[in-house]
């Protein structure tokens, strides 16, 4: 299928699941061409984990397109914090105090953060475990130029639906026991959650932002 039709396949499975989300285009593996064949189609928010990438994509399309939304998904080098958070409206890898630190330093605004958590407690995933999340983020009160809009997390690739359900349930619940803080540095409406291989299920358990990559840009 081409990409109109795979763009039209990924929206339409997100609407029947009656869960109003935001679609984040994960481009990482694609070029601008595909970026602008993507944003004729309507789509605003994209997503790249490498920080010389986003930055050099942001770089090549801010003036023809202004209002793309930029979000920063992979694992955040603290000295790659400069690079990408002019370049970004939202880092979706907060996960340790020093990158927290470095964040509030360059910030010259609100950053929108999503807190990353490792909800499996997979030993190969970046991410905090959920025990520790609201500690964590209560010690964010000190990093004024830090705004946690949510949480987010990765499930594992291979698992059942029901571990799916599981995982994502869990990371919602966490999102509203933040919520339910009422602070002011940590708002936490969102949660960033669900892949290709298992956005429906995220968005069947509450998921507002979902990053799809290879089934909406993968071109047969």
């Amino acid at each position: 299928m081409g990409l109109t039709d795979n763009f039209t396949k990924v929206t339409n499975k997100m609407l029947a699941t009656g869960q109003p989300a935001q679609l984040v285009a994960v481009t990482k593996t694609v070029g601008i061409d595909v970026i602008e064949q993507l944003y004729a189609l309507g789509q605003r928010h994209f997503g790249e984990n490498r920080a010389d990438v986003l930055t050099a994509k942001q770089a090549a399309l801010s003036d023809k397109y202004p209002d793309i939304v930029w979000h920063f998904i992979g694992s955040l080098q603290t000295r790659k914090v400069k690079e990408v958070l002019p370049a970004t409206t939202y880092i979706h890898s907060l996960d340790r105090l020093s990158l927290a630190k470095e964040i509030n330093k360059r910030a010259t605004e609100e950053s929108n953060c999503f807190v990353e958590v490792n909800v499996a407690g997979e030993a190969n995933k970046h991410g905090m475990a959920p025990d520790d999340v609201i500690p964590f983020i209560e010690q964010l009160t000190h990093y004024p130029n830090i705004k946690v809009v949510g949480l987010m997390t990765m499930a594992p690739f291979v698992a059942s639906e029901q571990e799916l359900h599981e995982v994502f349930a869990q990371l919602k619940q966490l999102t509203n026991d933040v919520q339910a803080l009422q602070l002011k540095h940590a708002p936490c409406l969102e949660a960033s959650m669900g892949m290709s291989n298992d956005y429906q299920i995220a968005l069947q358990e509450g998921a507002t932002f979902v990053r799809v990559g290879t089934e909406l840009v993968t071109v047969n």
